[in-house]
């Protein structure tokens, strides 16, 4: 059946450590344990709150992306964040800008929300909106009006991956928390500068200018990113190389045929103007060689240019 993964759970510790101010007893401002949900009910078919149990046909959850179909397992790949409203640093912080804040780290690309798939929210508590890190939806049901959904891709959660960071800088920036100590905070900034390099690279982004189609007009489609560029660079290099070796059906890669291809379009008129625009007169030609040989040069150019 479906089961809720140890990685989820720790998120949703987390939260309820830090948001349910008064654990005690339940509070409409406190984040109560019922509000924060990774299995969907029995009734629950198809989605990131469900297990390879109960999935359904084309589940969005498991077909439209590979990191979902190699990830998919008996767990939940889902967490759901109910209402609260808490007070820190002078400000009241409730889901509605805790959930802003995280669709806007999605959106930023930062490392520790890399494998946030979707996030379904409410920025005002009238409207219904859907960050899809894969771009296919942008709307959810009016359930969301008052709690927010995060799908993780399920490859992430197979692999047990933390994602506690992202939620542990949210609780660090609204001031519930106080900050990593300094080795967790290189660590993660490390980590989230390797991604920004691996993301521009292999997916491209606006500091990467403009796109190119690495098969020059072939079935691949146009990317921004590093790879694809280099890709596009070889790509003309070997046009280029082709293009050289096969001119008038000539082998350029045999020297002799080079030497003779070159001699066979070297007429007087292009010699003279060669010769000109060197400044290699029958004297400087002269000073140059050998004086044996000399004489036997000049009087070859000058033959020629005299035809």
């Amino acid at each position: 059946m479906t089961r809720a993964p140890a990685n989820l759970l720790a998120v949703r510790r987390l939260l309820l450590t830090h948001l349910d101010v008064d654990p005690d007893r339940a509070r409409d401002e406190d984040l109560e344990p019922a509000e924060v949900g990774i299995v969907g009910d029995a009734s629950h078919r198809g989605g990131y709150h469900c297990g390879s149990d109960r999935v359904v046909s084309n589940d969005y959850s498991v077909v439209e992306s590979t990191r979902d179909s190699t990830g998919l397992t008996l767990d939940a790949s889902a967490l759901d964040v109910g209402p609260f409203a808490v007070r820190s640093a002078g400000r009241t912080h409730d889901l509605r800008s805790f959930s802003v804040w995280c669709v806007q780290q999605c959106v930023a690309g930062v490392a520790d929300a890399r494998d946030v798939r979707e996030i379904i929210y409410s920025p005002d508590g009238r409207t219904v909106k859907r960050w899809d890190r894969l771009g296919r939806r942008s709307t959810g049901d009016n359930s969301h009006l008052w709690h927010t959904h995060f799908s993780f891709f399920r490859d992430s959660t197979k692999a047990g991956r933390d994602q506690t960071p992202l939620f542990r800088r949210y609780l660090t920036t609204i001031g519930l928390i106080g900050p990593p100590q300094s080795g967790d905070d290189m660590s993660e900034k490390a980590e989230n500068e390797i991604h920004q390099v691996f993301t521009g690279l292999f997916n491209g982004g606006s500091s990467m200018g403009r796109s190119v189609d690495p098969d020059g007009g072939g079935p691949a489609k146009a990317s921004n990113s590093l790879v694809a560029k280099l890709d596009y660079l070889m790509y003309r290099l070997d046009g280029v190389a082709t293009g050289v070796t096969t001119l008038a059906g000539r082998d350029w890669t045999d020297e002799p045929a080079i030497i003779a291809g070159v001699l066979a379009g070297l007429t007087p008129q292009r010699l003279a103007e060669a010769v000109r625009a060197a400044g290699l007169t029958p004297e400087a030609i002269a000073a140059a060689v050998p004086p044996d040989m000399a004489r036997q040069v000049v009087d070859e150019l000058t033959a020629r240019l005299a035809d």
